[in-house]
């Protein structure tokens, strides 16, 4: 495809809410089944290894009008698990199988529960983790745990997860993870190329694709955008951070580029990128998988990690991607996000790096306000700034 067609492409798997896409593999595939995971991290392979789809629920991205899921949750929480709700009550979830919901908050803790209520003959899961991180604790607890969800996906599925098919779905885990950073190397070495709205759409798409086409579509997408005449304008380049679970609306994204913001670096679908280096493909692969947790993680908000200075992985991405500021895009009503933003802005005010801050929903769909925060803060950093 041309460039032009990948982004339509993507563009229309964004805003596809009938998930025609994982539809259609089931039915290609003999009627395999389909396993549904919240945002942040689960161990994909498994659900790969076991033959099944993982299909990535971002929630209702504000494509959807919320009605049954607010009676679910309280006003002060945050949109994705009401919007998450209606998009089940009104059956656009009804082709999948399960559902896994991973270690994020109390909030997607608890519509865990609530899933087992509406929806009992679905098998669902949480997907608990360590908070101890030395190997033989925390590592040994994860592996107990992985080994339980390994259980549950063989019988969900009637197929046994063997070594070898979990070892090659790591394999295709690992290539997607390598093409991913590649798309992100290139998004700070040239943000005007892969733009930020576009490499989200591609990521997304991952969310619906069996991984070996993400990956096609990854490299497909990267060689396009090399090949492109793009202009280079003079935006400042930021940081995003914040948006790990519930996920801003597009047309947000397109607000802070069109403010002059280059996102070289952000953390919006962090799930896909959760593991920093490879998983081992030798030994055990359960516990290859509870390694990569314990030792190559990504550091962010919902992750428990008591031992460090949970400022000091920021002031490194800032550092690393050359950002020469942070914006911090909170959903309103995250906890993990906004209580440990005023540490955060404390430890970028010391060490001279300018910030600002604003809170969205999923369903937002007036920008002007961040349009004018976002392009004041853009050209002060080209103005005032000494980066």
């Amino acid at each position: 495809m041309r460039l032009e067609e990948m982004i339509e492409y993507v563009d229309g798997l964004y805003h596809d809410t009938e998930f025609s896409a994982p539809r259609a593999w089931r039915q290609r595939n003999g009627g395999r089944k389909a396993v549904g995971y919240l945002p942040i991290y689960v161990p994909r392979e498994l659900i790969d290894a076991a033959g099944m789809l993982p299909v990535g629920l971002m929630g209702g991205r504000g494509l959807v009008e919320i009605i049954r899921g607010d009676a679910f949750y309280q006003s002060y929480i945050c949109q994705i698990p009401r919007s998450t709700i209606e998009l089940a009550l009104s059956g656009r979830y009804d082709f999948m199988d399960g559902f896994l919901f991973p270690s994020t908050c109390d909030v997607i803790r608890n519509l865990s529960g609530v899933w087992k209520v509406l929806f009992p003959n679905k098998y669902a899961h949480y997907v608990d983790v360590p908070q101890n991180f030395e190997k033989e604790i925390g590592g040994r607890y994860y592996e107990r745990e992985l080994r339980h969800l390994r259980s549950g996906l063989e019988a969900l599925s009637g197929q046994t997860i063997t070594d070898d098919a979990l070892r090659q779905s790591i394999a295709r885990y690992n290539d997607n993870r390598r093409v991913i950073t590649e798309l992100w190397e290139l998004r700070n070495a040239a943000p005007w190329r892969a733009l930020a709205t576009e490499s989200y759409l591609i990521l997304y798409a991952g969310c619906l694709l069996p991984v070996e086409e993400h990956t096609a579509l990854v490299r497909s997408y990267i060689a396009a955008v090399k090949e492109s005449d793009r202009p280079m304008r003079d935006n400042a380049r930021v940081l995003l951070t914040g948006a790990f679970c519930e996920q801003p609306p597009l047309g947000l994204i397109r607000t802070l580029e069109l403010a002059g913001c280059y996102i070289v670096w952000d953390d919006m679908s962090i799930g896909r990128r959760w593991l920093e280096q490879d998983v081992a493909l030798t030994g055990d692969p359960i516990e290859a998988l509870s390694d990569a947790f314990i030792q190559h993680s990504v550091t962010t908000a919902v992750k428990y990690e008591p031992t460090i200075d949970r400022t000091v992985p920021l002031r490194r991405l800032v550092e690393g991607s050359r950002a020469e500021g942070v914006v911090f895009a909170a959903p309103s009503f995250c906890d993990p996000a906004l209580l440990e933003q005023p540490m955060l802005t404390q430890a970028l005010d010391r060490a001279g790096v300018p910030w600002t801050a604003f809170k969205y929903s999923e369903n937002l769909g007036q920008f002007q306000v961040i349009r004018e925060q976002a392009g004041t803060f853009a050209d002060s950093i080209k103005l005032w700034s000494e980066t």
